[in-house]
């Protein structure tokens, strides 16, 4: 314990431990002093003084006790300290909101373990890497959803992250539109220079009866709001599918790829954002990525250090012995002339 406390501290003034010199030559003196208070006298036999006591064997106690009072008194001349470095990260940060299918695609395993795993371990990781930004996060399916408003506090927002799957308790289908307008709401009343949206999906607008915003009216919403869009299509190459009527049985017809990217890449153009397509884990990585790269916010980070002086242990300590070393002194190891 004593080796654990010790080894954290610094020293203001290390240069005080030059005064340990002193301790050799006190103890030189001292042995030179002794020997040359000895009584000498001449017997045939020393026999009789070989019989020693407590006090003969402890004489020299008083003057360790005021050695190692003034080695304490050295170290607390040294100003012993333990030093805390912190970091306050501060900054102007930006607005985003995370707007996410959560169709019942996107529990499709082209990109393994499936794409909503994925979709959900890369987002996560992009909040962390954002340490000044507020963010929020909408989900999208057959209707629109705030999953979590936006905000700074970290833990809840990963918190719901992880908690997204596909097909949740939303209307079948993908309104994008919808996804897209509830997100730019989000930002409405946001004080902040730069709104982003990233908006990602595995598919294309598959509409129930009850949508109320189509995509393009989405998007007009999202210009007039000055809000810029990332989108990003989620899904690995096209694919075949089989016909079963019109053609043999078994035919395969040409790929088809249900990501609308002429819509993303529309949205994403007119709000001054890009268009990226995440054909796997690596590359919604690299999508994220380059979108941090992009969108960067301005933070200053202050380094301090707090010093909290442990000099009075060493200053009691050398008090103690002293008062030990005159205590023994004027009793138990008193002179007399």
């Amino acid at each position: 314990m004593l080796y654990n406390y010790i080894k954290n501290l610094d020293f203001a003034y290390p240069f005080a431990f030059g005064l340990l010199l002193i301790v050799p030559l006190l103890i030189w003196w001292h042995t030179k002093k002794s020997n040359g208070r000895l009584g000498i006298i001449t017997v045939s036999t020393a026999h009789a003084f070989t019989v020693s006591s407590w006090k003969n064997r402890f004489r020299h106690l008083p003057f360790i006790l005021r050695l190692l009072a003034l080695v304490c008194l050295i170290i607390a001349l040294a100003r012993p300290q333990k030093k805390n470095n912190e970091q306050r990260t501060e900054g102007e940060g930006i607005d985003i909101v995370l707007c996410m299918d959560v169709s019942g695609s996107m529990g499709s395993t082209d990109i393994p373990p499936s794409r909503m795993d994925v979709a959900k371990e890369v987002a996560e990781e992009f909040v962390r890497s954002r340490p000044v930004d507020r963010i929020g996060l909408v989900i999208f399916s057959g209707e629109s959803f705030t999953q979590c408003p936006i905000t700074n506090d970290r833990n809840t927002l990963i918190s719901q992250i992880q908690r997204l799957e596909s097909r949740v308790l939303l209307k079948d289908g993908t309104v994008i539109g919808e996804g897209l307008a509830t997100a730019v709401d989000r930002l409405r009343k946001s004080p902040s220079k730069s709104k982003v949206i990233i908006l990602i999906t595995d598919g294309k607008e598959d509409a129930p009866d009850t949508r109320l915003i189509d995509p393009l009216t989405a998007l007009d919403i999202a210009k007039a709001e000055g809000v810029k869009v990332y989108t990003i299509g989620m899904g690995a190459m096209p694919t075949t599918i089989v016909e079963v009527t019109g053609k043999k049985p078994g035919q395969k017809s040409p790929l088809i790829d249900f990501i609308d990217e002429e819509l993303l890449r529309k949205i994403a153009t007119e709000t001054g954002g890009q268009y990226f397509r995440a054909r796997d884990k690596e590359g919604l990585k690299e999508t994220y990525s380059q979108i941090d790269k992009l969108e960067k916010s301005k933070i200053d980070i202050t380094s301090f250090q707090r010093s909290e002086e442990r000099f009075v242990p060493f200053l009691l300590a050398a008090l103690v012995f002293l008062f030990i070393e005159v205590l023994l002194k004027f009793t138990l190891f008193r002179k007399f002339p």
